[in-house]
């Protein structure tokens, strides 16, 4: 074990100060739901796991308990989520002693999902690790004649500062990160992956991709992910061992404490049924992307390059072809899961309406060409979802879709949450109802658009098959 610096010394101090003691009660018991009228908030109370990582617009914790209630199933219940992004029903189902699975076809989300369900490491054996690593990284910076104090100073000759690869770098957004915090990101990313105990080395990545996108690049989001205020230089090692101080924080409150099992898959949740075993699952909560031009790989491309998901546009490709359909940048010659609603009169209506729109506009980008295609191709892939889904469904079980009415596309109204309701019945669910979730200031329609929750029951009922 590495001496310790008093500095490192102090932050060990002030990290375990006022720590809760174990106890052999749960973290936090599933609490009663709340009005939608609370909307996207997170409380501060709902932060633990949630915060290692989690999207910007990501649904929250409390809709979830929400459901879990309302859906309240027993003991020995799996809740699967197959669009489980960053793990937001995961850990609430977690929390609430369910089984929980998820599928997510992001690598990087998935890495993140994994890890914000693993809680079977200690947490002072995660702030000794990673104080070495920090001594390591700050040590070489020193030598590098490198401070790590975040105040700007003149780079000493002759250094080289690293940096990525230029097929790394064009999946970026220009100035994604300035090459002073980059260079000390990658010496400190290059010390994480070295240290011996692999056991946390997921954790530490993680803690890794949020002080980075939320506190050293000069990302900001809102909601699309955008440029904020230029960084030439910011703390490095420092803003990683605050996140990693509050995984810390939050492992200590369920030490020792037993939770059921959780399973995160990197798949393509149009194909639940190829990785989940047949009527196995008791309950469905999740929200799928909405059909508009959000690039949902954007939001999450700095860290998949940085951790080495993706390292080209090649694999940028093959990730965005696993994904539903819901933007006109994931789009490609061969798809044909519009066919799942060639006979549906309302979703080709839709599309032939964005269509003579953008006519009449003379809107003729290609990308604006294909927004009518892309409509056809989401409610497609979901329809594939659904009828793939119903194979891994108990009878009885229960499902919540957080879905989002849309005007995306030349201010042609789509009313996703009706459209996907007609789509389950016609593949067997039994629609429940459209609960009310939020609704949000359309600026570019001047309407209120409704983001709604789709109730579902599988009643064990013959599907459609091949969108036929």
């Amino acid at each position: 074990m590495s001496r310790r610096s008093a500095a490192v010394r102090e932050q060990e101090s002030e990290l375990f100060e006022g720590l809760p003691a174990a106890t052999p009660e749960k973290a936090r018991p599933v609490r009663q739901g709340r009005h939608n009228t609370q909307g996207n908030k997170v409380d501060a109370k709902d932060r633990h796991f949630h915060e290692w990582y989690r999207f910007v617009l990501s649904f929250p914790p409390h809709l979830v308990r929400t459901y879990i209630e309302k859906f309240s199933m027993g003991d020995d219940v799996t809740i699967l989520d197959p669009f489980c992004g960053c793990g937001t029903t995961l850990v609430e189902g977690k929390l609430a002693d369910l089984k929980t699975v998820g599928l997510e076809a992001n690598p990087f989300a998935q890495f993140a999902s994994k890890i914000k369900t693993d809680w079977g490491i200690k947490a002072e054996e995660l702030i000794d690790d990673s104080q070495q690593i920090a001594e390591r990284t700050l040590s070489q910076l020193r030598y590098q004649d490198l401070n790590d104090t975040g105040f700007v100073s003149d780079l000493p000759e002759n250094i080289k500062l690293q940096t990525l690869s230029e097929e790394e770098q064009k999946l970026l957004l220009a100035e994604s990160i300035s090459p002073l915090p980059l260079h000390k990101s990658l010496v400190l990313l290059e010390n994480i992956n070295k240290s011996e105990n692999k056991r946390l080395k997921g954790h530490q990545l993680l803690a890794f991709s949020k002080a980075v996108v939320f506190g050293i690049s000069n990302l900001h989001f809102g909601p699309e992910v955008g440029l904020g205020s230029i960084k030439m230089d910011v703390p490095v090692v420092s803003t990683w061992m605050q996140e990693i101080n509050t995984m810390a924080r939050d492992l200590v409150e369920v030490y020792r404490n037993k939770y059921p099992a959780s399973k995160v898959l990197l798949a393509d949740a149009r194909n639940v049924s190829q990785y989940i075993p047949p009527q196995s699952v008791d309950m469905v909560i999740t929200s799928p992307p909405y059909p508009n031009e959000k690039d949902y790989t954007r939001t999450t491309r700095l860290e998949s390059v940085l951790l080495g998901f993706i390292h080209d546009k090649m694999e940028l490709r093959s990730l965005k072809s696993t994904l539903i359909r819901s933007n006109t940048r994931n789009v490609y010659k061969n798809d044909d899961d519009d066919r799942w609603v060639a006979n549906h009169r309302e979703i080709q209506r839709i599309a032939q309406a964005i269509e003579r729109r953008r006519i009449e506009l003379n809107k003729d980008s290609g990308f604006e060409k294909l927004y009518g295609r892309v409509t056809k191709l989401y409610f497609g892939g979901m329809a594939r979802h659904l009828s793939s889904l119903s194979n891994v469904l108990k009878p009885g079980a229960k499902l919540a879709y957080v879905v989002g009415d849309q005007a995306s596309y030349l201010r042609v109204m789509i009313k996703t949450g009706e459209l996907l309701s007609k789509i389950s019945e016609v593949l067997g669910y039994k629609v429940l109802g459209l609960d009310l979730f939020r609704t949000r200031f359309a600026s570019a329609t001047k309407e209120q658009m409704r983001e709604e929750v789709l109730l579902l029951e599988w009643p064990n009922r013959k599907v459609r098959q091949n969108g036929k």
